[in-house]
């Protein structure tokens, strides 16, 4: 039974071994894959009850050959044996509905709370799957709408800063003029500033360098509507770190809201419609701080297994042996 991801082909150079010889004998022979009752129908879907606990995440993830599969995972198997409770080829939710409930009703109901990001059929899924569970969306799926909200300011601003650097190259070219782009105090052009900037609107400010500083302190004097939008996205990650229970979770995001369709930006407009549709499923994070980050790693995981065996060739193999490893 295979207790590390490792591909036989690694082994060539330390045991001088023919690894694809050894693959076969070990895939024909060895690992009982050949008699595996699940190999018809692994490419599908995968459920394993036993791996079903309170404390769930589901997720999607590229696990073959650009295929996107669902992936249902328990938070307390902390990524390691057992913490595989369903792979299901696609994400359409009446597909990998009709998968879950190979799941006993009386298993899935054990589940008490269940993380997620903010896709609409995640959302459907856990709501007619698991019927007894809190539904909790990913704190940093929220925030990453924000942080996506400054990055399509940043780039329509050097997009404009873009459009009249080549107006001046082209007066120069047409005038015989050579008149320079402007520089800030720290050597950027303007261009230069929005494009060296967008690390740093990520990053909080007292994680800044130097440099990150002056370059923040140039850019919101420049770009007042960047400042703002970033005080914005600061306000929302201060939310979700301080608040320690629901209840004054609603309030500061209802007060978070009103600040947002005061500013009249268009993109951060989108995150509050967003918050607003799913505002209870948000604020059950600060019942106990649960983010879908066990299954972000878990799709790490697959990843990092598929990019060792070099590619996958046989699918149903593939996931006969990520059974054998997390299920």
């Amino acid at each position: 039974m295979d207790k590390f991801p490792i591909s036989a082909c690694s082994l060539e150079k330390f045991y001088y071994i023919n690894g694809d010889q050894l693959e076969r004998q070990y895939k024909d022979h060895l690992s009982g894959y050949r008699t595996w009752s699940e190999r018809e129908h692994a490419h599908e879907w995968l459920v394993f009850p036993e791996n079903v606990g309170p404390r769930m995440s589901i997720d999607e993830t590229e696990a073959t050959n650009g295929e996107v599969y669902t992936v249902l995972t328990n938070k307390d198997a902390k990524g390691k044996r057992g913490v595989l409770a369903a792979i299901i080829k696609g994400t359409k939710s009446e597909v990998v509905e009709e998968a879950l409930e190979r799941i006993p009703e009386e298993v899935r109901a054990k589940v008490e709370e269940i993380t997620l990001d903010l896709s609409p059929s995640m959302r459907h899924i856990a709501l007619w799957e698991f019927t007894g569970a809190k539904r909790v969306i990913d704190r940093f799926h929220v925030q990453k709408l924000a942080y996506d909200a400054i990055q399509e300011m940043r780039i329509a601003h050097r997009w404009e800063a873009i459009r009249e650097d080549n107006a001046r190259l082209k007066h120069n070219r047409e005038t015989g003029e050579n008149i320079q782009a402007e520089k800030f105090p720290n050597g950027d052009t303007r261009k230069q500033l929005l494009a060296r900037s967008r690390y740093l609107l990520f990053k909080p400010v007292n994680r800044w360098t130097e440099s990150q500083h002056e370059r923040a302190k140039i850019l919101f004097e420049q770009y007042p509507d960047i400042s703002e939008a970033h005080d914005l996205t600061h306000q929302l990650r201060v939310i979700f770190n301080s608040c320690t229970s629901k209840g004054s979770a609603y309030l500061k995001l209802a007060l978070w809201y009103n600040r947002v369709e005061k500013s009249g930006f268009e993109s951060f407009g989108t995150i509050a419609e967003t918050i607003r549709e799913h505002y209870d499923e948000i604020a059950n994070y600060f019942n106990t701080r649960a983010t879908n980050a066990s299954a972000e790693a878990f799709n790490h995981k697959i990843k990092t297994f598929r990019a060792q065996l070099r590619g996958v060739y046989d699918v149903n193999y593939f996931f006969f042996r990520l059974a054998n490893i997390y299920a």
